[in-house]
């Protein structure tokens, strides 16, 4: 058993974690012999990183419904409450550190240029830990990335300033405060446009040249191993990759708390527990110690 994983090792999770280690070896085995290596990550590779995920932001935000906040409608109606959620979002997500997971795939794709990252995270932690840019797309874009909302402006920039505005630097998740149109972010290039989060928000469609660049990645030659990272690997589009990599004839191998696949049916590899203690040690073999 790997030191660190020992260390942490209790009764109640010694046979999740006996159950991991006894899969290890097959994976190794074929890992080492895998050419095309695709990775579909989604928030629990950032738990250990201390975020919380999408509906779990708790404070203001226990009395909305997330989801309600990110769409089109929800900022047309009220762009201070969602600019106040995503300036929480964005401040706790500068507040976090990559963890061992982030740098262990960042490694990866140093090592191996026909490795691939699909992240659905937003929160930045991947390009931190300085994951190869051009081996990671950002399937529902970034906190950090600003678009102008003005119909006849284009712009789009990346903007790590936390608070963008006094007024959202006012502004606290203990109660809601209004904040006029003027207190928000607006566009640096035609001064007059307001911002938005470059996320996807529901109902609109993914990126179209992130989904072009996997697109082109998986058709142009087998991937041998997809690896699922804290996601249930289950939710369309994001399922899809995992449908793709399968009917090739790769293989599948899921890091989770909860299993989400069935790894019986994927004839694949199931590591149930924290992603930051698993990914590293799965990856050991190409890796070394991270």
């Amino acid at each position: 058993m790997p030191e660190r994983l020992a260390e942490a090792a209790s009764l109640d999770d010694e046979k999740r974690i006996m159950a991991n280690l006894a899969s290890l070896e097959s994976f190794h085995t074929y890992l080492r012999s895998s050419r095309r290596i695709l990775a579909l990550v989604g928030a629990g590779l950032s738990a250990s990183s201390g975020l919380a995920t999408f509906r779990g932001a708790g404070g203001l935000w226990r009395n909305h419904d997330a989801m309600e906040l990110a769409t089109p409608e929800a900022f047309q109606t009220d762009p201070s409450l969602v600019w106040q959620f995503y300036s929480a979002r964005r401040g706790a997500a500068l507040q976090a550190q990559p963890n061992r997971a982030h740098y262990a795939l960042a490694e990866l794709a140093r090592r191996r240029p026909e490795f691939l990252t699909l992240t659905q995270n937003v929160d930045g932690l991947s390009a931190r830990a300085h994951h190869p840019p051009g081996q990671l797309l950002h399937l529902h874009g970034s906190l950090f990335t600003l678009k102008c909302t003005a119909f006849d402006c284009d712009y789009r920039g990346e903007n790590y300033e936390h608070p963008l505005t006094p007024p959202l630097a006012a502004a606290t998740a203990a109660t809601y405060t209004h904040i006029p149109v003027a207190g928000l972010p607006h566009c640096p290039a035609c001064k007059t446009g307001l911002l938005r989060p470059g996320v996807v928000w529901f109902g609109e469609s993914l990126p179209h040249a992130v989904v072009h660049q996997a697109d082109e990645f998986l058709t142009s030659a087998k991937v041998d191993l997809i690896l699922v990272i804290g996601t249930s690997g289950t939710v369309y589009p994001a399922a899809a990759y995992v449908d793709r990599v399968r009917a090739q004839g790769g293989k599948v191998a899921v890091f989770n708390i909860d299993a989400g696949l069935d790894v019986d049916e994927i004839d694949g590899w199931l590591f149930e527990g924290d992603a930051a203690e698993w990914v590293p040690a799965a990856l050991e073999p190409l890796i070394g110690t991270i």
